[in-house]
């Protein structure tokens, strides 16, 4: 799947990716960043990840930079 991040929350090191295909915002964590750094993403930056479902609903994970 393909987003664009578009939030940060770094203090707590996670954020909200918004899918290309309209659907809901997706929760990630930089525990899901794939050989890219939590302070090396900004607002905008487009991405490819995959969903898995957690306790707390969906969550990005396998993110990598479109």
């Amino acid at each position: 799947m393909k987003g664009t991040i578009k939030t940060l929350v770094a203090e707590k090191h996670f954020g909200f990716i918004t899918p290309e295909d309209g659907s809901k915002d997706v929760f990630f964590h930089e525990t899901g960043l794939n050989g890219i750094q939590f302070a090396d993403l900004k607002a905008g930056d487009m991405v490819s990840f995959d969903v898995e479902q957690s306790d707390k609903g969906p969550r990005a994970i396998n993110v990598v930079r479109a």
